[in-house]
């Protein structure tokens, strides 16, 4: 006998998985909307309440296909693609613990006409749900406005990392961004504070790097020949060279843009961002530091929650540049009486 066609429902701006079947399998088709989006994005958005981890996990087994075939997480979708979702089951919106990384988010606009939104994104606020998160910047920002058609992020920051996040309001805007930096012709500075006593006024780091993904689904980056080309250059605002560990203030500009680029940069060099604890502990620093006069003061001075990362300065190609003074907290770290 021979079994019909599967009944494809089409992805009505990103239908919701509770309108999908939780026992069985769903087709979406890729309007116009989505097109150009990754298909690892466009689940996340599509299954709402689905852990990061457990859609990576169906990506990599081969669970999610798309047009019938096998996927990697970076695949790019076109309208008109089919992507083939396994039956899943969210979690209950009750069953969710409230968290301050959870928490309503009124964004500081700091530019906003038909096409781009420029926000002042603070430390602690991931830019997307994911991974015990409910709700991400970019989700509070559509549920705040319901009327919006399209919102969608031109480029990420990691959840510490504060300053200049740029949202797309139409499709024509991300993909003309989207083209700038891949070219290269989005200025991007950071300011960040690291350890170790920097003494160039200029310095280019160009070293390769390599992408990976954890089992639980978390971004990794690792210096690795065979690698992406990655450059970064840095420029020294300040220093504090008696101070132990001695530390300096940089400013940070990138001419690629690879995930955790200035991150593994400085670590790779010797000198990890204040505060980081994945490329560059904090635990195993502070242990050559305890026979130099440790004192709880000096430990509370050189304990930050965070890292020190800040997107200061965003720059595009049509002239227009948004500013981002250093957050109270990286300020009052850098001042007090270091």
């Amino acid at each position: 006998m021979i079994k019909p066609p599967p009944r494809i429902a089409v992805a009505d701006n990103y239908k919701r998985m509770n309108e999908l079947s939780k026992d069985a399998v769903s087709w979406l088709r890729v309007d116009a909307e989505a097109a150009g989006q990754r298909i690892d994005n466009f689940l996340m958005r599509t299954l709402k309440g689905v852990p990061k981890s457990h859609v990576y996990r169906i990506l990599r087994s081969g669970e999610v296909r798309l047009n019938k075939g096998r996927v990697g997480p970076d695949e790019r979708l076109r309208a008109g693609d089919v992507v083939r979702v396994p039956p899943v089951r969210t979690a209950s919106p009750k069953a969710r613990t409230p968290s301050a990384t959870n928490r309503v988010f009124k964004p500081e606009v700091l530019f906003e006409d038909d096409a781009l939104i420029a926000i002042d994104k603070p430390a602690g606020l991931a830019v997307h749900g994911g991974s015990g998160i409910a709700m991400g910047l970019i989700e509070q920002l559509r549920a705040a406005r319901p009327s919006s058609p399209f919102l969608e992020l031109v480029h990420r920051l990691d959840r510490e990392t504060s300053g200049i996040l740029l949202v797309a309001k139409r499709r024509s805007a991300l993909t003309a961004l989207h083209a700038q930096l891949r070219d290269g012709r989005v200025d991007k500075r950071y300011l960040v504070l690291v350890r170790g006593p920097w003494r160039d006024e200029k310095r280019t780091v160009s070293v390769p790097l390599h992408k990976f993904s954890t089992r639980e689904g978390e971004r990794r980056v690792r210096v690795e020949a065979s690698g992406r080309e990655s450059i970064t250059i840095f420029r020294l605002e300040r220093t504090w060279p008696k101070h132990v560990p001695p530390l300096a203030l940089l400013e940070a500009e990138l001419k690629t843009g690879r995930t955790h680029q200035i991150r593994v940069h400085l670590a790779s060099v010797g000198h990890p961002i204040v505060g980081d604890k994945i490329y560059g502990p904090d635990e195993l620093l502070y242990l050559r530091f305890i026979e130099t006069g440790w004192t709880h003061e000096l430990e509370r001075k050189l304990l930050l929650p965070r890292h020190a990362l800040h997107s200061a300065k965003l720059a595009v190609e049509d002239e227009r540049e948004w500013i981002s003074a250093l957050p109270p907290d990286l300020a009052e770290f850098c001042s007090g009486g270091l």
